[in-house]
């Protein structure tokens, strides 16, 4: 991690008010400057963390938000006001840039990384844009995360638990994302067939966000969110050729295009089955 020197300077600030807060047990840095991929705007990720029977004052994350605000009033907002999986937290214009305060549950992290290490796994589609919220984010988010306050070595052993991506997961990710892939593909024909743009492009668009969940599973790696995602495994190993284009051609559809676009889409998902051999199975003959 590098930081420029007045960005350092606020976050080593904002860390050591917060720190002080009662029940809160440890702070990190997180987002693109914790995975190496920030830029010269990329705002401060800090994520706050406290157990579910005692969280911290609101109040004292909206005094600390003020105290480094610019001219703009801070967002503060409640926990779980954002939804059920972004907790929630703080949005704070400073004169250095961007700060945004994410609220992490304890136990909710926990238990969502067992449940993980079990073949258990969901997505959020109503959390937030464009694809929701899988809740294997919260893995690659401990993982990549930098510590900055762990008194208690909490972060330390949540990040133990996700240094090796879990067979189970692997297994389950493959099977149910390429299935939901194979079944929307079937949707789409069906759709192509009454000119239903509406659904038409959203089954495209659905099926590869499945098969994209599949690629990172292939590759035993953690998806940290979807801005990246395309970049992300074209740098992996295990790839269709040329993935980045063939998911424009795929997506850049209009009437005329349909019954092409969908025969692309077939012949990506078929390329992405044979890259992992066996691993996955249809749950039904269609």
């Amino acid at each position: 991690m590098t930081l420029p020197k007045d960005k350092q300077d606020v976050l080593d600030n904002i860390t050591n008010d917060l720190k002080i807060i009662d029940n809160v047990r440890a702070i990190v840095l997180g987002g693109s400057y914790a995975t190496g991929t920030a830029t010269d705007t990329s705002n401060l990720d800090i994520g706050i963390y406290y157990l579910d029977k005692e969280p911290f004052e609101i109040e004292e994350i909206r005094s600390i938000a003020k105290k480094y605000a610019g001219k703009e009033e801070p967002v503060v907002t409640n926990f779980y006001e954002w939804g059920p999986w972004v907790n929630g937290g703080a949005w704070i214009k400073t004169v250095f840039g961007k700060v945004d305060f994410l609220y992490k549950n304890i136990d909710q992290v926990t238990s969502t990384i067992e449940k993980a290490k079990n073949g258990i796994w969901e997505n959020h589609f109503e959390q937030q844009p464009p694809y929701g919220f899988s809740s294997i984010i919260y893995l690659a988010e401990t993982k990549s995360c930098i510590s900055l306050y762990d008194p208690d070595k909490i972060i330390e052993k949540l990040k133990s638990e996700v240094e090796n991506y879990p067979a189970k997961l692997k297994q389950a990710v493959i099977q149910q994302s390429l299935w939901s892939a194979e079944f929307t593909i079937w949707h789409a024909e069906y759709f192509a067939k009454k000119q239903d743009v509406y659904n038409i492009m959203g089954c495209l668009t659905r099926a590869v966000k499945n098969i994209i969940a599949a690629l990172f599973a292939i590759n035993e790696l953690y998806p940290i969110g979807d801005k990246r995602a395309i970049e992300c495994i074209e740098s992996s190993t295990i790839k269709p050729t040329q993935l980045k284009q063939k998911i424009e051609n795929i997506l850049c559809a209009d009437k005329k295009t349909i019954d092409n676009n969908i025969t692309l889409l077939k012949t990506l998902w078929n390329e992405t089955v044979n890259l992992s051999p066996g691993a996955y199975k249809p749950f039904y003959n269609l």
